[in-house]
């Protein structure tokens, strides 16, 4: 039996399942010293030292570096600081694993060996960090035509592969972060995004206060007005004039401006405007190999309706245009 709580590496290894030559290898670089060295040159550890064993070996099985565990034990860091580092790596191993297992499902469903050998290249070639990293410099490109505001609010338009992400969404990854690289496509949805937002006057919608009250607070009335739409209420009816007309004081109060005819005219030239800008985007092939495409891809991955297949905003647009022009403004004020 040791004598004065010492013990020798044979009951070290023993109490703390590690080898006696990793033992041997923590005490020679200096990481754990020996309590005590017998003149026979046999080395003897104490309980103190033992704990710091088991600590190495616990951080050792969850895959701590070597140089971490040094750091530790010399006091350059914390066991909190420490962990925490590690569990950061863990998580983004975990995601590069997920991604991994998603990959491996994707490639087994594949009946062509050909086209899954097609599959694995692609998908090998770039990682998920990157398709981020695409994404940003894509956005950081081609919104530079429009103010920083909505530019951010374009961008919030992003890809978000799940976590067991299918064979098509998978595909739709991978042609995405092709055509985002592509200049020429970078070219068609900069032109879209300049001639659809940044000239005439849609420039207007774009403006801050406008955008707030697009995305903000007009939020309840205008979940009303779609309900109203999709349900096929006509645009001259009654509770179509009284919603248009709820949105038309609103915005106003948001711009800041009097509500007049003569606003509220413009408004309703405004949506027959928009209406017709985006019927011409959908009818333009170059839109579908452009922006629209990006949004068809987007959806594609996150697994969501495209949204111009949601609501039809040419026709919505058109809608409220006629709900706009009014004679009757004395009845269906807020």
């Amino acid at each position: 039996m040791p004598n004065d709580c010492l013990y020798p590496i044979g009951d070290v290894a023993r109490r703390t399942g590690l080898a006696v030559s990793a033992i041997r290898y923590y005490s020679d670089e200096g990481i754990v010293a020996p309590t005590e060295t017998t003149a026979a040159g046999n080395r003897l550890y104490d309980l103190h030292a033992i704990a710091r064993f088991e600590l190495i070996r616990t951080l050792r099985d969850l895959g701590t570096g070597l140089d971490e565990v040094r750091r530790l034990l010399g006091g350059e860091t914390t066991l909190r600081t420490l962990l925490a580092e590690h569990l950061e790596l863990v998580e983004r191993q975990e995601n590069e694993l997920r991604a991994r297992r998603a990959v491996l499902r994707a490639l087994a469903g594949q009946d062509d060996p050909a086209a899954r050998v097609v599959l694995m290249r692609e998908l090998v070639s770039m990682s998920d960090e990157e398709r981020e990293r695409l994404i940003d410099d894509f956005w950081a490109d081609v919104s530079t035509v429009v103010p920083d505001d909505f530019a951010a609010r374009l961008s919030a338009m992003r890809p978000h592969l799940p976590d067991d992400p299918t064979a098509t969404q998978l595909h739709a990854w991978i042609e995405l972060a092709e055509l985002v690289r592509d200049n020429d496509f970078r070219a068609a949805v900069r032109s879209y995004l300049h001639d659809t937002f940044a000239v005439g006057p849609a420039a207007q919608m774009t403006a801050t206060p406008v955008q707030e009250f697009i995305h903000s607070t007009s939020q309840p009335l205008m979940k009303q007005i779609f309900a109203a739409f999709r349900s096929g209420l006509p645009a001259d009816s009654s509770h179509a004039r009284e919603l248009a007309a709820r949105l038309a004081h609103d915005a106003a109060a948001a711009v800041g401006s009097p509500m007049t005819v003569e606003l509220r005219e413009r408004m309703a030239a405004g949506f027959r405007l928009t209406s017709e800008l985006h019927q011409q985007s959908l009818d333009d092939p170059e839109y579908d190999h452009g922006h629209g495409r990006y949004l068809a891809l987007v959806a594609v991955i996150n697994g969501t309706t495209h949204p111009d297949q949601d609501v039809d905003l040419a026709e919505l647009s058109a809608w409220l245009s006629v709900a706009l022009r009014t004679d009757q403004l004395g009845s269906e004020a807020p």
